[in-house]
C-alpha cells in the first residue's frame, strides 16, 4: 500500500511539474505594436539576447536614445536585439506615434525597434511589464529603465534611468551574452 501511495504521489508531482514548466512564460511569449502599427512578436527573437527599454520623447533622459543608437550600431553584427517600448505612463511621451517618430528619427536617427505607446505601470499595464513585475519583481520607476534578457528569455539584469545604455555596466553584461 505504501508503494502505491508513493507511486501515486510521485506521478502527480511529475505531472504537475511538467505542466508548470510547459506553461512557464519567457519574454519571447509577448508581442506589441510597433511605431508603424505592425505587430512585433518577440518569439521572432527566440535564442537571441534582448535589451528592452521603456522610453519617452519628452523626458530629461531622452538623450539616452543616442546611447541606445550607439549600442545598436556597435552590436548590429551580433544577434542582440534592442527594443524601445515607448510609454506615456509618466506623462512624458506623445500619444501620436508620428510625433514620436519625428523625435526618434530626426534627432537620434533610431534604427532599432520602437513601439507605439504602451503602459508600463497601472491599471492598463502592458502584459510584458506585468509579467516582468510578477516574475522578477522589477518595475520601471521612471522612463529609460533597462531590462536585459538572455538567450533563454530570462532576465539577466536591469538598470535604472540614470545608467546610460552604453555604460560599461551594461556592455559587459551584453558581451557575456553574445
Amino acid at each position: 500500500m505504501k508503494i502505491t501511495k508513493l507511486f501515486l504521489f510521485l506521478s502527480i508531482f511529475i505531472l504537475n511539474s511538467t505542466y508548470l514548466m510547459a506553461n512557464k512564460k519567457s519574454i519571447y511569449d509577448f508581442n506589441f505594436i510597433d511605431i508603424d502599427g505592425n505587430t512585433v512578436e518577440l518569439s521572432a527573437f527566440i535564442g537571441k539576447p534582448l535589451l528592452l527599454v521603456n522610453t519617452a520623447s519628452r523626458c530629461g533622459f531622452t538623450p539616452q536614445y543616442e546611447g541606445l543608437q550607439k549600442l545598436f550600431t556597435t552590436y548590429r553584427s551580433t544577434d542582440l536585439t534592442i527594443v524601445a517600448l515607448t510609454s506615456n505612463t509618466f506623462n512624458q511621451e506623445y500619444e501620436d506615434p508620428e510625433d514620436i517618430k519625428k523625435i526618434c528619427l530626426a534627432n537620434y536617427n533610431v534604427g532599432f525597434i520602437t513601439s507605439s505607446p504602451i503602459n508600463v505601470k497601472g491599471d492598463n499595464i502592458h502584459p510584458i511589464f506585468n509579467w516582468i513585475d510578477n516574475e522578477y519583481n522589477k518595475s520601471p520607476s521612471w522612463n529609460f529603465y533597462k531590462f536585459l534578457f538572455d538567450r533563454s528569455g530570462n532576465l539577466v539584469d536591469s538598470w535604472s534611468s540614470i545608467t546610460k545604455p552604453d555604460s560599461k555596466k551594461i556592455t559587459k553584461k551584453i558581451n557575456n551574452l553574445i
